[in-house]
């Protein structure tokens, strides 16, 4: 067992945090560390939350903060408000935190109030687009936590650029990659696929969440345009996300979302049944940061309904195409791909599964050397 002075405190707060989380939740329980599973509740859906703790063979979480939705400024303010008594009361000798949710940003400050010890796994990533909130919760973060852990190379380039102090950055890799090579084979085993009587290969997955695309009726409606074409030309699944569900009400898009030719819409997937689904697909259309890295990985074209990336190396290195929401584009990509297969690419450096193992190593080394 590693003795470390206090617990490991690890952070998630929707549900890509959880993916990210458990790899080094496994890591970590497997060398005897003290660890406290710690959930905001930022995002709470059932389907969304405790089915991925299962699936994911992750515990139940030590502590649930139950913060539920609110602005921006309201999260961040009760995410703090309860986070920081818990960190009083256990006295952790490290907090970690992932991605670039609010709860992401909201521990970083408390921890960084506190003079606890804070990593960022999935640091230096950038969209350099300062109109998207996670945009803000990224550079905040990485500004005030005392390990920055990188997924790849680009990360360490911005964070340099930046002017953060070079020993503050370690480039690990992908740990989402963990996530999905340790449970890609109970994946492929689901029943998905004749559930929804689809035939693997020959479907496309789309998944849509993102404020610029569901909050803005226009850019909502061209992509509605967008996916009554390509479903004519391939059968589509669309695990329905409950604040698109939500928009399309508001919007009087419902009726037409689900009479887009050959779509299946379901309920949001848990991790299983949707790695499964993308692992099979012969296209996936997505505005998801974390889905452009798993369609890399699993050699899957990805077309992206944004215009920029904060993972630009899965554009560089990888499979994916960054088309925006333009009716047009979408359109004349994803028939592209339909007809000459799209793009190969290569796996990244370092996003070989192991990623967990060296994160751990790092903060156990921080530890020891600061206690």
């Amino acid at each position: 067992m590693v003795k470390v002075p206090g617990e490991i405190v690890l952070v998630v707060g929707a549900r890509p945090n959880f993916m990210k989380i458990a790899p080094l939740h496994a890591e970590l329980s497997r060398r005897g560390v003290k660890q406290l599973l710690l959930h905001t509740g930022q995002h709470y859906d059932e389907n969304m939350s405790k089915v991925f703790f299962e699936d994911l063979g992750m515990p139940e979480p030590d502590i649930y903060l139950g913060i539920g939705s609110g602005s921006h400024a309201e999260q961040t303010a009760k995410v703090m408000v309860e986070f920081e008594k818990i960190c009083i009361e256990h006295k952790p000798s490290m907090i970690v935190v992932v991605g670039d949710v609010n709860s992401t940003i909201a521990c970083s400050m408390v921890a960084a109030k506190l003079w606890i010890p804070s990593a960022h796994v999935e640091a230096g990533l950038r969209s350099f687009d300062r109109k998207m909130p996670e945009e803000i919760n990224r550079i905040l973060t990485d500004t005030i936590c005392d390990l920055l852990l990188t997924p790849s190379l680009d990360g360490n380039e911005n964070l340099l650029k930046e002017g953060v102090e070079k020993h503050k950055i370690h480039f690990v890799g992908n740990i989402m990659i963990d996530s999905l090579m340790i449970n890609l084979e109970r994946a492929r085993n689901c029943n998905i696929h004749s559930l929804l009587n689809i035939e693997k290969g020959k479907y496309g997955v789309v998944t849509l969440h993102r404020p610029s695309n569901v909050d803005n009726q226009e850019a909502f409606e061209r992509i509605i345009t967008a996916l009554e074409v390509v479903g004519g030309n391939i059968p589509l699944v669309l695990p329905l996300h409950p604040r698109t569900k939500k928009q399309a009400e508001n919007f009087g898009l419902s009726d037409r979302l689900k009479s887009i030719p050959n779509i299946i819409i379901t309920e949001p997937a848990g991790y299983l049944d949707f790695v499964s689904l993308m692992a099979s697909a012969k296209i996936v259309l997505t505005d998801s940061g974390g889905l452009q890295e798993e369609t890399t990985t699993l050699s899957i074209p990805c077309v992206t309904l944004r215009e920029n990336t904060e993972r630009p190396i899965t554009v560089t290195e990888g499979t994916n195409t960054i088309v925006g929401n333009d009716t047009d584009t979408i359109i004349s990509t994803v028939l592209d791909i339909l007809e000459n297969g799209g793009k190969t690419g290569c796996i990244p450096d370092l996003w070989d599964g192991k990623t967990a193992v060296r994160i751990s190593d790092i903060l156990l080394s921080h530890i020891k050397n600061n206690d």
